[in-house]
């Protein structure tokens, strides 16, 4: 071990030899880098998209993407015209503003034209039964002009086509215009612009609301754009968390120069990195904005620790030069394997089935990765010119004396009777924490969209949709294929029949408002065409009778296909709660189960919710292999580091207790577990790892000096414990202003980071020396350096002279 540490050592000092050797050179090309990079970063995009968002490799969103072109998706859009005025919406005014809106929706590009649903699409058609027989045709006849007559045909119409409720609110105070969207633009066969197609429908609302009418807009689009108007803001919010960064760096460092370095260094993996991602033509997600942010705190984290490792070799009479050798020499290793470990914790997210997650985990991994060069090799190049302000000798100086009071006190956590002390309560929080988390919902929890606050215009608009139609954007799909031999499937007793049963008994699923079926409109129209009656309102057991239905059997109503082959039934839920998703997706496929019959073929699931239900099971999934693989990836590298399990149980049993707590306090906020969420348990992991490995390999090596725990521990906090204490106070300071941000996503984000830095940061300084001191009990941790430990008790002696 001796001999494979001192190659360890030599290849350091070889390195940090080389590095100096060459540092005029180096600094030339690091800065032509950061120059050529950064001027590529000026061309960063935007880059939005529906399909990213889902695990496309799970069966429900591989039968969803199969029917995406055959039936109406989860990408869709609804804009309601809501009448203000007195009455109903059977007025000139509203219906003129109904059909606008409707030419407007029509023309947005992007829009599936043939999707688009209102009173004024000749797809929405009613139909009557008279004595001559069937009569039926648009709702809104060609000749209307807005009489009084007009009017009240236009109502009857409405009335017998059976879209109030889905078209029309059930109150009659608003209609809705729907409709579908494409990936792709058909015109230009360019992807299409949700920001440019929410900015289309921004404008709609600003031409048509006035003191009658009010304009309601969601969909996925809608919310893509409101969450890149939000980032506007969100910006704000960086600026002052850089402030609140600067203002503490130059606290602790009490150098100006310092301060900018370390700044500008943080940076620069943030520029590197946007610059790389235009080189490989990829953009930023609005989901994945930031990523950035967090690489610049973890790089103020790493750039502190360096530059405080060169400031007390400076103060101890090093010149510039050596110091910068002599603090690459310290913190290369635990530096660089932290990052390694952070890289890590981004990377493993990528366990999770989800193309919007996997960017993510590149770009960040991508990120951490590059701060090996700006943070290990640039900054030493960097601060070896620098000399070390007067003010910030003095202010150090003055500080000087006697035993640090604080740390002093803190190193009794290292003898083994008040470690009993912190294990004891240590368990208790860690129990307490493990019965919260039961509470921990996988999915979204409240209504509306989770990544805006619930007063935002968006979710105010969502619930205005929910509280007057039967059906909103929370819908389940369930495609079901047929194989009815003599033709039209809809008018087999068999199939019609198993599809009524999965209509009946979903409407009886708490959270489901309604659903639409072609078996359950087959009953309305067999009942109207005897005259009526409810009794007639069943599935008959004939091909004769269900000819009465015909009507119902088209596709127009975007139910089936020609022929009845392929059919969907669409279930309408309240909200899309991860827990009511759960409980309506399992209470389905146990009706699915129930249903015998070989001519029908039910498969899961479109819709949003399929979507939401599909990406809840991917992070379900994901989270118990990616937190197994990022503790097993963690303690792998730091036993290859130190070469001691027992050195990876203090490192790791503090993440362990941390992570409880984190999802303890997620169920307490209500802040569901979802694809916003997961990533940053592992972020936080990634991160608090560094505290850990930054304490133990001093405190190992100064264990090898022959120092005795309490005194081994006391001195790895001078000379990391502060530089630790400090970049996480600031970090979860600067994280915590997003708590006030107006995207909900990043106010949880905010608290979960600012939690997982700070808390992290207690479990590397009181449980891991706890557990040292009981393991040092029955052998010491490290051998000791005879070497080493005279010149020790040589400084030692010279310093209490």
């Amino acid at each position: 071990m001796g001999n494979q540490q001192s190659k360890v050592e030599r290849m350091v000092k070889w390195s940090a030899d080389t590095l100096l050797a060459w540092r005029r050179s180096l600094l030339v090309l690091f800065v032509l880098i950061t120059l050529v990079l950064g001027y590529s970063a000026t061309g960063i995009r935007l880059d939005p998209g529906f399909n990213k968002q889902i695990p496309v490799n799970h069966p429900f969103m591989q039968n969803f993407l199969h029917y995406s072109d055959t039936f109406s998706g989860a990408n869709n859009i609804l804009v309601s015209v809501r009448w203000k005025g007195e009455g109903d919406i059977y007025n000139p005014e509203f219906l003129d503003a109904l059909r606008q809106v409707t030419d407007e929706v029509f023309f947005i590009p992007g829009v599936r034209r043939a999707s688009v649903s209102s009173l004024f699409t000749p797809n929405t058609r009613y139909i009557e039964v008279t004595e001559q027989g069937y009569k039926g045709d648009v709702v809104v006849p060609p000749h209307y002009n807005g009489t009084e007559q007009d009017l009240q045909q236009v109502r009857r119409n409405t009335e017998r086509s059976g879209k109030i409720g889905q078209l029309v609110a059930n109150d009659l105070s608003a209609a809705m215009v729907s409709a579908d969207l494409q990936e792709l633009n058909p015109e230009t066969g360019e992807q299409v612009s949700y920001i440019d197609i929410s900015r289309h429908l921004e404008d709609i609302r600003k031409n048509f609301e006035n003191d009658n009418i009010a304009i309601d807009i969601v969909g996925f689009s809608k919310l893509t754009g409101d969450v890149v108007a939000g980032l506007i803001d969100v910006m704000w919010f960086f600026l002052i968390a850089f402030v609140i960064t600067t203002i503490l760096l130059w606290m602790y460092t009490r150098s100006v120069k310092l301060t900018i370095v370390s700044l500008i260094v943080a940076m620069l993996p943030v520029i590197w990195l946007l610059g790389l991602l235009r080189l490989m033509g990829m953009g930023i997600d609005p989901m994945s904005i930031l990523v950035p942010f967090l690489i610049f705190s973890i790089g103020v984290s790493h750039a502190v620790q360096m530059t405080n490792a060169w400031k007390q070799d400076v103060l101890a009479g090093k010149t510039s030069e050596q110091a910068a050798h002599s603090a690459f020499c310290k913190i290369f290793i635990p530096g660089a394997l932290a990052l390694l470990m952070n890289a890590l914790g981004f990377g493993v997210i990528m366990l999770i089935d989800i193309p919007i997650v996997h960017e993510l985990g590149v770009t960040a991994c991508l990120g951490v990765l590059l701060m090996i060069i700006t943070n290990k090799m640039m900054l030493p190049i960097i601060i070896s010119h620098l000399q070390l302000e007067r003010s910030a000798q003095a202010a150090e100086k003055k500080d000087e004396g006697g035993r640090h009071r604080v740390w002093w006190f803190l190193s009794n956590v290292a003898r083994p009777k008040i470690a009993l002390v912190v294990f004891a309560v240590s368990l208790v929080l860690l129990v307490g924490g493990a019965w919260k988390s039961r509470d921990l919902i996988v999915g979204d929890v409240g209504t509306g969209a989770p990544e805006l606050r619930a007063e935002s215009r968006y979710n105010l608009d969502n619930e205005n949709i929910v509280n007057r139609y039967s059906v909103g954007l929370d819908l389940l799909t369930v495609y079901v294929e047929t194989a009815a031999p003599d033709g039209d499937a809809c008018l087999d007793p068999n199939v019609m029949r198993a599809v009524e049963k999965l209509d009946f008994h979903s409407r009886s699923i708490l959270g489901v408002q309604s659903v639409a079926s072609v078996a359950g409109m087959g009953k309305v129209t067999i009942a109207g065409n005897n005259e009526g009656n409810p009794r007639w309102a069943a599935i008959p057991g004939s091909s004769r009778g269900l000819r009465a239905g015909s009507q119902a059997y088209s596709s127009e109503h975007g139910l089936v296909v020609e022929g009845c082959k392929t059919m969907q039934v669409v279930l309408y839920l309240a909200n899309h709660q991860g827990d009511l998703v759960s409980k309506v997706v399992s209470r389905v496929e146990e009706i699915i189960e129930s249903i015998d019959e070989p001519k029908v073929e039910f498969r899961l699931a479109g819709g949003n919710v399929g979507v939401q239900a599909a990406s809840n099971e991917a992070v379900k999934k994901a989270e118990v292999q990616m937190h197994s693989a990022l503790l097993a990836s963690v303690a792998l590298f730091c036993w290859l580091t130190f070469r001691s399990f027992r050195a990876v149980l203090c490192i790791i049993m503090p993440l362990a207790v941390v992570a409880t707590f984190c999802n303890a306090l997620m169920a307490s906020l209500g802040i569901g577990l979802k694809v916003s969420t997961l990533p940053v348990l592992a972020l936080g992991v990634g991160v608090g790892v560094d505290y850990g490995i930054y304490i133990y390999e001093r405190l190992q090596h100064e264990l090898s000096l022959g120092r005795n725990l309490r005194e081994a521990f006391y001195q790895s906090m001078l000379q990391r414990g502060t530089a630790s204490l400090f970049t996480a106070i600031t970090m979860s300071i600067g994280v915590g202003t997003w708590a006030f941000a107006p995207l909900k996503f990043q106010a949880d984000m905010g608290i979960l980071l600012a939690f997982m830095f700070l808390v992290n940061v207690f479990g590397a300084i009181i449980i891991l020396p706890a557990l040292a001191s009981w393991f040092n009990r029955s052998k010491p941790l490290v051998a000791i350096n005879e070497e080493a430990v005279k010149r020790t008790q040589a400084i030692d002696a010279a310093g209490k002279k």
